[in-house]
């Protein structure tokens, strides 16, 4: 175990991803400084909450049940389950701040009011969730870390994954779609073993995208490049 800390008190944890890409456009900087504080969960950073005191999942999207999606991207995803389902409060985590600023963009445009962003690591949010707050988690086209020395950064290992569980409800549902056979792989091994059933019957099930699906830009990417999409549901196991 890594004992290192960082100046603020926080567990080191190492990120792989990248915090950020091209240089943002004018609009997509006021939306970060308009509208992100405004759409905060609570307080995440360690920064803001060194002592680690749970959020109150009532003071999130006006004590709506909540979803959580994992790693939103540019948030087509978020926006379109926002619209679809206005009784539910929506987190999305996503530590990259271009996507961030596009999905901000987007929800100003859909004028969707039920959803909240934590500009971070979706670890951080974790620390401080209360236990089985949580009715529905999504994981949509993950960072694949395709080389295998690299398997232990992918989301889909205990470090998540149990955190995950103990913030999900007995029976959420928790969905993964992934365009890697090895991580569909992994993912089949690691996530029961964290305490989820596999939902699917037959082969249609994992091939085909669920009833409400909206299709992601890294979607049509692998679609473009001739990759498989896969979706797997999942369901939470009683305690």
């Amino acid at each position: 175990m890594d004992d290192r800390k960082h100046p603020s008190g926080a567990p080191w944890r190492n990120f792989y991803g990248r915090f950020k890409g091209k240089t943002l456009r004018p609009s997509q900087h006021a939306y970060l400084a308009e509208d992100l504080a405004a759409l905060s969960p609570g307080p995440v950073s360690w920064e803001d909450n060194p002592e680690r005191h749970p959020l109150d999942p009532a003071a999130i999207c006006g004590g709506r049940p909540l979803w959580l999606e994992i790693g939103f991207g540019g948030g087509e995803h978020l926006v379109h389950q926002a619209g679809l389902n206005p009784e539910v409060g929506l987190i999305g985590c996503e530590p990259f701040e271009n996507g961030v600023a596009m999905t901000l963009g987007k929800l100003r445009q859909a004028e969707v009011g039920n959803v909240a962003i934590h500009p971070g690591d979706v670890r951080d949010l974790f620390d401080v969730l209360p236990d089985a707050c949580i009715e529905r988690a999504f994981l949509l086209y993950p960072d694949p870390w395709p080389k295998k020395r690299h398997h232990r950064r992918r989301f889909v290992t205990p470090e998540h994954l149990e955190p995950l569980a103990r913030v999900l409800k007995p029976g959420a549902i928790f969905r993964v779609a992934t365009d890697i056979p090895d991580y569909v792989r992994q993912t089949l091994q690691e996530v029961p073993r964290a305490g989820f059933e596999w939902l699917a019957e037959g082969p249609e099930d994992w091939r085909r995208p669920w009833a409400d699906w909206t299709r992601t830009r890294y979607e049509q990417k692998a679609l473009r490049e001739g990759r498989t999409p896969h979706y797997m549901t999942f369901r939470r196991n009683p305690a």
